[in-house]
């Protein structure tokens, strides 16, 4: 009996002691971390409060002007071109994002294979992620954006159209628009699903051919729930990249041709710098904020229970 007691009370001890030592862990950590907290904190607390205050007041780019409330927010919410840059917007984000990590799995798996000058492709894959967005948009701009375009003439000489115009048309625009940020964007997923595949233990893929899985099967019963988090990380990464692009649209399309390829930062912009109503533009800025943070957090919950099953 006395031998039992002290056996729990020797548990009871390692366990405060471990109780102890986490605590301290924990203390040290949040310690550590603090003073970044701290900074980002101020770094953003005030621009954050100055954007709220503005959308909360009527005025220009000089002036704060009188205080409206919810007026500029009720106001954008009226405005069918908010709807319409609201509808252009998810689309380009889902085609962007989906697009992009489409086409960058596909790459990444093909340059698993070892052939000659595996190296040389790999690099020439990144040049569209590396040349200056304003290059790119421009090469796309002579290439699509004149009838006397190298691929508007090759549809002529196809006798697929005597007058394509890419950018002209509204439906072609945003078709356009939407390969153009795949285009650029997908080396970054390229790298991301390649670094993804790089740890996935080859083993795994032997066995699976041993017991006579096919390469789609590989793909979607491997390949596919083995890079999910790195998948679900891209998507959330993508996500924030192309809501809160601007250069991309603006460049190509400036947002038109009217209006079919604004997206609600390009709409925005036109009310801030444009038409000369900051706190409406601002009110929109807040409206894309929400929405980032909901995909965000959709997303990380995606993450978090890949976690959980893995």
């Amino acid at each position: 009996m006395v031998g039992i007691t002290h056996e729990l009370g020797t548990a009871r001890v390692v366990r405060q002691r471990k109780r102890k030592g986490a605590t301290r862990t924990r203390f040290t950590y949040s310690s550590l971390l603090l003073p970044s907290l701290i900074l980002v904190a101020l770094i953003n607390a005030y621009p954050l409060a100055y954007a709220i205050n503005a959308a909360l007041h009527d005025g220009s780019l000089i002036q704060q002007g009188a205080f409206v409330g919810l007026g500029n927010f009720s106001t954008v919410l009226k405005d069918p071109a908010f709807w319409a840059s609201t509808r252009f917007t998810a689309i380009f984000v889902v085609a962007s994002v989906f697009g992009s990590w489409a086409l960058g799995v596909v790459l990444a798996v093909v340059l698993q294979i070892r052939f000659p000058g595996r190296a040389v492709f790999r690099v020439l894959l990144l040049l569209p992620w590396i040349a200056p967005v304003v290059v790119t948009s421009m090469s796309w701009a002579l290439l699509l954006g004149t009838s006397n375009g190298a691929v508007p003439s090759l549809f002529r000489a196809l006798g697929l159209g005597n007058n394509v115009l890419f950018l002209g048309d509204p439906v072609l625009a945003q078709v356009t628009v939407c390969l153009f940020k795949i285009w650029i964007s997908f080396p970054f997923t390229l790298i991301m699903m390649g670094s993804a595949l790089e740890s996935v233990d080859q083993n795994v893929y032997e066995a699976a051919r041993i017991d006579g899985a096919t390469r789609w099967q590989q793909f979607v019963r491997i390949t596919l729930p083995v890079t999910a988090r790195s998948t679900y990380v891209c998507w959330i990464l993508m996500s924030i990249f192309t809501i809160n692009d601007f250069p991309s649209v603006w460049l190509l399309t400036g947002g038109g041709p009217v209006g079919a390829t604004q997206t609600m930062i390009v709409y925005a912009y036109n009310l801030a710098f444009s038409e000369f109503t900051p706190g409406l533009g601002i009110a929109v800025a807040l409206l894309i904020t929400v929405c980032l943070v909901a995909v965000s957090v959709f997303l990380y919950r995606m993450i978090r229970r890949s976690f959980t099953v893995a």
